[in-house]
């Protein structure tokens, strides 16, 4: 097999089936550094690091996505289609619409609302409405409770726009019980739906639109760390 233009493997069995996504290639070296054993770096391609290690005996994989639909499909399609990835686990950061989301909630994103044109390719006749696997929800619902964590689950917002010029256009979807936004899910989850593997989207919320609260960037690092042992678990 040959490497990809955005990941430097070129032999099968380097990369896990099961891989957890962060955005932040950081936050994909923090996590092997911190959780993961027998750690090897495969990527190291414009610095979007991705490592393989085990975690509890089980082989596994983490790289970062970047920001935003366009990176996470480019990634999240490479991994599946050249790399043979079964479970994307996208773990990221998220702005909350709902005055009860709180700063470091964990939400678990059942569906994602977007207003991206992502779904354009596949001309479909009507919305598509980006849908996590149930399998690895259920798993994942499964895993907070066996860590006793709280966690919301519901429908999210996958947004191509990060400064809005309608800047209360959030409330929009607040109005429509949309728990949070971030950046990539939506993506994610069609890839893996068009090619029948299994995506979810952990987040944990770094921001509060309702109440203007806001964590530093290197909480958002090193901090979210529930959300990360969630998605171990599974």
């Amino acid at each position: 097999m040959k490497a990809t233009a955005h990941i430097e493997v070129s032999e099968k069995g380097v990369i896990a089936e099961t891989i957890l996504l962060p955005g932040d290639p950081l936050r994909a070296k923090f996590i092997a550094d911190t959780f993961l054993k027998d750690v090897v770096q495969f990527n190291g391609v414009r610095n979007m690091f991705g490592y393989t290690g085990t975690y509890k005996g089980k082989k596994i994989s983490v790289m970062g996505t970047g920001m935003g639909m366009a990176s996470i499909g480019i990634y999240s399609y490479e991994l599946i289609h050249t790399y043979g990835c079964k479970n994307l686990i996208r773990i990221g950061s998220a702005g909350s619409f709902q005055e009860n989301i709180k700063l470091y909630d964990i939400v678990i994103g059942m569906s994602a609302s977007t207003d991206s044109n992502f779904a354009s390719q596949y001309n479909l006749p009507g919305t598509y409405a980006p849908t996590a696997s149930y399998e690895l929800f259920n798993r994942a619902l499964e895993s907070a409770k066996k860590l006793n964590y709280k966690v919301t689950a519901g429908n999210i917002l996958s947004s191509d726009i990060f400064y809005n010029d309608e800047i209360d256009s959030w409330k929009k979807w607040q109005k429509m019980g949309v728990m949070c936004v971030e950046m990539e899910a939506a993506a994610l989850y069609m890839n893996a739906a068009r090619a029948g593997v299994n995506a979810l989207c952990i987040l944990t919320i770094s921001d509060s639109l309702v109440t203007h609260e806001v964590t530093s960037s290197k909480e958002r690092q090193t901090a979210f760390t529930k959300m990360m042992e969630i998605a171990l678990e599974l």
